[in-house]
């Protein structure tokens, strides 16, 4: 695939992919299948001559456990032929926050050519005669004892030539500022260049919705000296990156005191509700994921950018692109994408309505065509990639709502499996997410806000309960809130009157104690994030996690802890209403 495509050219070949969707599928599958079908994992359940069918009735449906073996013999210096047969130029690392364990993805120079393609398409949508302010984030790349480099698969984009030729010059920041390995002034050095291009900026984003929230949050704290550097036409002494002091000097040229005091003066106002719009007037939209365990970043999100549309554009994965959003200015709760049938073999297993994925052997090898999935109905999407994944189930559950032209589009809803999980009960990141949603909108008259949350299991006493912990802030004040205890234990009772039939019956007997809330001080999230990428999670693709197990990250919350609230009661007949 040719990576130099043109906006225009990649649109016209995404629509006729999309018509002949089916097609195209065979097409994939047959090519993977005869590039690949010689090396040791499917040599196992293949023959030389198999097809399709031989496919679907022998290869197995499997996780990501399952080819941890191979990725970790081709990471130690084996030929990569054992699992595929392009040559992996790199291993991606995956971010760790959205299920547990870092994964590492075999990468090439092909795969990175249709990446590629699926960036055209995203670029369709965007006015190239403008500036758009996105906060991008790569981190450094890690030898393994062979000297394989592994990344994080945006690093890896970032660090691409089709990105330094065809991309960088759509953004506000240097591409030296974004490869700039401390997020810290990384993150000074992206705002600082922002700021000095306001006036031409059309869209202001990141890739998901808790880093823009995090940047914001960084911006309040730094945009008095942000300022003075624009004053001065002098860059702060501590910004000692070199890449990041050369390129802010193609920027920063000169003293800039008129630019300054208009940024001043908005940034000096009571309330910073709508501070994006007021910074950048022209910003047409945020681009920003906020599906999934984003979307509770929404409200945060519209206090900081007032009526701007909050638009996620893709979903993606260390495993392969998969699809676009071709309505990029729907409501956050309506955003669909649609499949992008050549990038890699897709197939679906259905989710029933009571959460469970296919319970047999015979259902798993009756999965659902990328075609022959029917809107209204739930799926994980399981595939089959160039790069070595085969009938790999992603671990994500979607809703099919439609269709462009013959390719499916779907929602998503959130990752599979159970977050939290005490005596009998187990609660999902999407129950947790929507019990402190209500909560969110309770505690909105007193003029707080959930910045970031996450939850945990207490097991120290009996019975068990769960502990929220919450980052709190107060409308209008960049101190911290002023807490009513009695406010706060009624939030306990708001999230436990919001979980499940199962939690409630469990509480009622006793078998799961009064839940916890520990309000934690500010800047703990970020703490929380801090640790997390010293341990090799990137800045770009980082997921606030909404279970913690990890003892160190443990301490870090609880070392944060500044107040802490119990529910106080627990009706009968709360418990028994579904």
């Amino acid at each position: 695939m040719n990576p130099s495509f043109s906006t225009e050219s990649a649109w016209k070949i995404f629509e006729e992919l999309t018509v002949n969707a089916h097609q195209t599928q065979q097409q994939v599958l047959q090519e993977i299948l005869t590039q690949n079908l010689h090396t040791e994992y499917l040599s196992q359940f293949l023959s030389s001559d198999s097809d399709r069918e031989d496919f679907k009735n022998n290869v197995p449906v499997v996780e990501y456990e399952d080819f941890r073996p191979y990725i970790q013999r081709i990471a130690n210096g084996e030929p990569s032929d054992i699992l595929l047969a392009e040559t992996v130029t790199a291993l991606t690392r995956s971010s760790g926050t959205s299920g547990g364990q870092q994964k590492m993805i075999p990468l090439t120079d092909r795969e990175m050519d249709r990446r590629a393609f699926g960036r055209c398409l995203l670029s369709h949508v965007e006015n190239k005669m403008h500036l758009h302010l996105r906060l991008l984030f790569s981190r450094p790349e890690i030898k393994t004892p062979s000297g394989f480099p592994t990344r994080p698969i945006l690093t890896s984009i970032f660090m691409s030539k089709h990105f330094g030729q065809h991309e960088s010059s759509l953004y506000t920041s240097p591409i030296a500022t974004i490869l700039c390995s401390d997020s810290k002034q990384s993150m000074y050095c992206q705002w600082l260049c922002g700021l000095l291009q306001r006036n031409e900026v059309v869209s202001v984003g990141s890739t998901f919705g808790s880093i823009l929230v995090r940047g914001i949050k960084f911006l309040e704290d730094y945009w008095k000296e942000l300022c003075s550097n624009i004053r001065t036409g002098q860059l702060s002494d501590w910004i000692s990156d070199t890449g990041c002091r050369n390129a802010l000097l193609t920027i920063l040229r000169k003293p800039y005191p008129e630019l300054a005091d208009s940024i001043e003066d908005i940034c000096n106002a009571k309330s910073w509700e709508g501070i994006i719009r007021k910074l950048w007037p022209g910003t047409k939209y945020i681009d920003a994921t906020v599906t999934g365990s984003m979307v509770q970043y929404v409200p945060m999100l519209e206090f900081y950018c007032g009526d701007l549309p909050l638009v996620s554009k893709r979903y993606s994965s260390s495993e392969c692109d998969l699809g676009i959003n071709i309505k990029p200015l729907s409501n956050p709760c309506d955003t669909s994408y649609t499949f992008i049938p050549n990038m890699a073999y897709f197939e679906f297993l259905p989710i029933y309505e009571d959460g469970e994925e296919a319970r047999n052997k015979k259902e798993e090898s009756e999965l659902v065509d990328l075609v022959n999935v029917k809107p209204g109905r739930f799926y994980e999407p399981v595939v089959t990639t160039f790069t070595g994944l085969y009938r790999y189930k992603m671990g994500d559950i979607l809703k099919a709502t439609g269709y462009h032209n013959n390719a499916p589009q779907f929602q998503f809803v959130r990752r599979k499996g159970v977050f939290l999980s005490v005596d009998m009960e187990k609660t999902t990141e999407d129950e947790l997410g929507e019990a402190v949603k209500q909560a969110n909108q309770f505690i909105g008259q007193f003029k707080l806000h959930v910045v970031d949350y996450t939850g945990a299991v207490d097991i120290s006493s009996i019975p068990g309960h769960y502990v929220l912990f919450w980052e709190l802030k107060m409308e209008g004040s960049s101190h911290v809130p002023e807490l009513s205890p009695g406010t706060i234990e009624q939030c306990c009772g708001i999230v436990e009157e919001s979980l499940s039939f199962v939690y409630r019956i469990s509480r009622k007997g006793n078998g799961i104690g009064p839940l916890e809330i520990r309000v934690v001080k500010k800047g703990t999230f970020d703490e929380l994030m801090d640790l997390f990428v010293s341990k090799g999670a990137s800045v770009s693709q980082y997921k606030t996690p909404r279970c913690i197990r990890h003892e160190e990250a443990l301490k870090t919350l609880n070392s944060g802890v500044v107040g802490r609230y119990f529910s106080q009661q627990f009706h009968v007949s709360t418990a028994l209403k579904w």
